[in-house]
């Protein structure tokens, strides 16, 4: 039926290009903003999740900056434990140099406080955006670095962190830091091992075969056998082939001890004449022994002919590197200062090793954020980006169908104008 008062055809036609337009409105949208999910009413559980991912993401981001600034205070105490390794290794160098006879120790004193001094250089240096972990006097113990952000099941978010240890870093801390603490090093000794009587009854090396024999060993290495003969009392500066007093017989076994290669073992002859040795590290004495054509005893040059003697731990050398001073130090101060020295280089090179861990430790976490940042940007895409190409086919089909649309309603519209010519 055809009526002046309703145009079906019309409606229809124009209810399908609304239609069309609608959808053209929607598909040029996702072409210009790249999403297919803009809003809350496009897909209300897609942008909530999407939404929230970003926003975690954009933590994210904040978590690598402060990976970022962690990784550069790391750095810098890293770097300054690094060039303290240096510094020390130089003092004990110098140290070493100044146990040599004829060595000028004042000069060498000269050079080691340069060295001191740089230490104290480098631990007030080793500081970025005010942070100085090798020069710190506070009660401060833990340092935290923000590493990375979850959020669980129940959607409850959660900031990690890594802790650091910064009390075995110092170098500095009011007497409490690798170099200006006191480092406390034992000293050992075997006691009196016997009385010597040189000072009443010279002991004559009379012939050329006579020889004293006793071994050390040190820290458990192979023993090295310790040998007195004629040729030792010559190298020791005695006049002739007798040993008269203590002094003779401490030179004697400094001698014999030189000899043998054995270093840092000290001879000890007290006022009553008792005989004992003593090092800076755990020793033993053999029992002496006598061969050659003289009657020459082991008890009267102060040893045992039928024991062992080990050393023990009796006392400590206590002292700090920051004050060492060789000026007038003697040959057992100067090898305990070596000890403290090496002390101090074991710390340092200690606490580096825990700061090479942390920055592995930094490099890797700051790695698996970026991953992490680049999945979720992924997974968010997923869900809520426009597939462009599809997008751009569908708008040249509804382009085309808008088109026939128009055409349509202008068809459906100029159907009731046909009405006219039954009338004339």
């Amino acid at each position: 039926m055809t009526s002046i008062h309703t145009n079906s055809s019309a409606m229809t036609a124009l209810q399908s290009l609304q239609s069309i337009n609608n959808s053209l409105d929607d598909t040029q949208s996702r072409i210009s903003t790249g999403y297919r999910v803009a809003e809350a009413q496009d897909n209300a559980a897609y942008w909530s999740i999407a939404t929230t991912m970003r926003s975690d993401n954009q933590a994210m981001s904040a978590v690598v900056d402060s990976l970022g600034i962690g990784a550069a205070t790391v750095d810098a105490a890293y770097t300054g434990l690094d060039s303290a390794k240096d510094v020390l290794s130089e003092i004990k160098a110098k140290l070493t140099t100044a146990t040599s006879d004829g060595v000028d120790k004042a000069k060498v004193q000269e050079e080691i406080g340069a060295l001191q001094e740089q230490l104290k250089t480098i631990s007030d240096s080793a500081s970025f955006s005010g942070q100085n972990w090798l020069s710190n006097t506070d009660a401060t113990t833990g340092k935290q670095i923000v590493s990375s952000l979850s959020r669980d099941a129940a959607g409850s978010l959660s900031v990690g962190k890594i802790d650091v240890d910064i009390a075995g870093l110092r170098l500095y801390s009011a007497d409490a830091g690798i170099i200006d603490k006191d480092i406390d090093i034992d000293q050992f000794t075997t006691g009196t091992i016997g009385t010597a009587s040189v000072e009443t009854t010279a002991v004559d090396f009379a012939a050329t075969d006579d020889k004293m024999s006793f071994s050390i060993s040190q820290n458990g290495d192979p023993a090295r056998t310790v040998e007195i003969t004629q040729q030792t009392l010559a190298d020791a500066g005695l006049s002739d082939t007798s040993i008269r007093s203590d002094a003779d017989l401490k030179a004697v076994f400094e001698q014999a001890l030189s000899d043998a290669g054995i270093d840092g073992v000290e001879v000890e002859i007290d006022a009553t004449h008792n005989v004992s040795f003593t090092s800076l590290e755990s020793f033993t004495v053999s029992a002496a022994s006598f061969s050659g054509t003289s009657t020459i005893t082991e008890a009267s040059l102060g040893l045992d002919a039928t024991s062992d003697s080990t050393a023990a731990a009796t006392g400590s050398f206590s002292t700090s590197v920051e004050d060492i001073d060789i000026t007038s130090a003697n040959s057992t101060e100067i090898q305990a200062y070596i000890k403290v020295v090496d002390e101090a280089l074991s710390q340092v090179t200690t606490a580096a090793s825990s700061l090479g861990a942390v920055q592995n430790r930094i490099d890797m976490q700051t790695e698996f954020v970026s991953k992490l940042m680049d999945t979720v940007s992924e997974g968010v895409g997923t869900l809520v980006d426009a597939d462009m190409t599809e997008e751009s086919t569908r708008l040249k089909a509804l382009q085309t169908q808008q088109q026939l649309g128009v055409q349509a309603l202008s068809i459906a519209n100029n159907s009731s104008q046909s009405l006219l010519s039954l009338f004339r």
